[in-house]
């Protein structure tokens, strides 16, 4: 999954409200965003039903990727302590081998988007 290892690794949260208002209208029923960041021009949104990764390309065209909670088979976090800002977060998926990496430099968001999946994967 070498499409999330490339992106930039200094994120930045995204207002809630902003993230409802712009993608609200893929949201379905019932749904609602916990947290979302940006990273680079592409964003991560962790909503109670999925994880979100919307990107931009060249040209202005979007890709939304959606993985259901139900697909990831596990996921781990990689830092030197449980309070630093630097961290490697990786995500494997039921079919897939290799997981995908996101690194986070100088972001405690690591911390939440692991909370976040434990709370609706365990």
């Amino acid at each position: 999954m070498g499409l999330f290892n490339g992106l930039l690794s200094h994120p930045s949260e995204v207002s809630l409200k902003q993230v409802s208002l712009e993608y609200g209208l893929i949201l379905v029923e019932g749904e609602f965003v916990e947290k979302a960041y940006k990273l680079g021009r592409d964003k991560f949104i962790l909503t109670n039903k999925r994880l979100m990764l919307i990107c931009e390309g060249r040209n202005s065209k979007f890709e939304y990727i959606t993985i259901p909670y139900f697909s990831i088979r596990k996921f781990s976090k990689e830092s030197k302590g449980m309070l630093e800002t630097d961290a490697e977060l990786k995500i494997w998926l039921k079919d897939e081998q290799v997981p995908f990496k996101k690194e986070f430099k100088n972001c405690n968001g690591v911390n939440e988007i692991y909370q976040i999946l434990s709370k609706y994967i365990l």
